[in-house]
């Protein structure tokens, strides 16, 4: 059972225009309050969680002319790093507008954010060619990833000692303008990709080292649906939606080929986390269904011998909810009511999948 599909609706509020937001802008603190971020109007609004569940704000977190885009992520010092685009008022030769990569952090939570800093562009000034991935390893530093003018990947990431290291070309060519970044168990960076041929995995060798692109797997992906999530042996499953309308699993670490696992609800992004249900550990699924309709699923980690079957769990909403875990490990979800408002669920302490129902903040 999930939570009742309504939400408070507040008919004062204009629709804006739907942000992409990747990773984690629903992070749990080092005490354990939650903290939502949401990029509006140039800017990020940050809501913090205070006693009795109830969150307040927003607070602007600044940004300076911020494009409706956000990622966030966090590391093992529960730090929340945000990347976002801005313009920076020229144009290019083709008239396109230039777009340079600005990175902000939070260290506790409900208080100030550092000033966001320009990590510039992949492509020197040049305008947007994708959304970035967002991934922070196990040593806390931040690594970004972006398609690049000629379709590969490139990444930047940070210095033990502060800064940033220059701009790495990863190569590839025609690939997905939504990448997704993930740390395995041993904290190592993977990058998931695909391109009109297949599947690729970037990863690392070593803590800082260069992920380096692995043989392409031929598979049938729509492009944005791509998601991951690290599974209790510290193997990463991605999953994604397929050209016949079916999810599909891989896990390249556990020797998982890509493999169909269940119908999909509808046809765009699909988010993935983890969670405790009946104190088993379990994969949680979430996508929007044809109607723009939250639907969750989850299923025992990595056993994808038990199938998936999708609930309906409230109101249209502008994107796939963000999932993650409280620190008892229960599940907590966010997402954008149809009006462009926050709505957030947690799980209650009924057995199975029950959640309770959606607060707007």
């Amino acid at each position: 059972m999930v939570n009742p599909p309504q939400a408070p609706a507040d008919p004062s509020q204009a629709s804006p225009r739907a942000p992409r937001m990747h990773g984690g802008w629903l992070a749990r603190g080092a005490e354990g309050r939650f903290s939502v971020y949401v990029p509006r109007d140039g800017e990020v609004l940050r809501w913090t969680e205070g006693p009795g569940r109830r969150f307040d704000g927003p607070d602007v977190l600044g940004g300076r002319g911020l494009l409706p885009f956000l990622a966030a992520a966090q590391g093992p010092d529960r730090y929340v790093h945000l990347i976002g685009f801005r313009h920076t008022g020229t144009a290019s030769e083709t008239g396109e507008p230039h777009v340079e990569l600005v990175h902000s952090v939070q260290f506790q939570t409900g208080r100030p954010n550092v000033e966001w800093k320009s990590i510039g562009h992949s492509n020197g000034t040049a305008e947007w060619f994708g959304n970035p991935a967002l991934a922070v390893d196990g040593q806390g530093r931040a690594h970004v990833f972006v398609r690049n003018r000629g379709g590969g990947v490139s990444a930047r990431v940070q210095k033990d000692a502060g800064g940033w290291h220059p701009w790495w070309d990863l190569k590839g060519g025609r690939t997905d303008r939504n990448p997704v970044a993930t740390v395995n168990g041993s904290g190592l960076v993977e990058l998931y990709t695909a391109s009109d041929r297949g599947l690729l995995r970037y990863a690392q060798s070593e803590p800082g080292a260069r992920p380096v692109v692995e043989p392409l797997v031929p598979a049938s992906v729509t492009p944005g649906t791509l998601t991951a999530v690290t599974g209790a042996s510290g193997q990463v499953t991605a999953y994604y939606v397929d050209g016949s309308g079916q999810i599909c699993v891989w896990s390249p670490g556990r020797g998982l080929a890509p493999t169909p696992f269940a119908a999909a609800a509808g046809t765009g992004p699909l988010t993935a986390g983890r969670c405790l249900i009946d104190g088993y550990d379990c994969t949680l699924l979430a996508q929007c269904d044809g109607e723009g309709g939250a639907v969750l699923a989850a299923y025992l980690t990595e056993r994808e011998d038990t199938g998936l079957y999708w609930t309906p769990s409230g109101p249209p909403v502008l994107g796939p909810p963000t999932l993650t875990a409280d620190a008892a490990g229960a599940a907590a979800v966010a997402a954008l009511a149809a009006d462009g408002g926050v709505i957030v669920s947690r799980q209650t302490a009924e057995p199975g999948l029950a959640l309770e129902p959606w607060t707007r903040l």
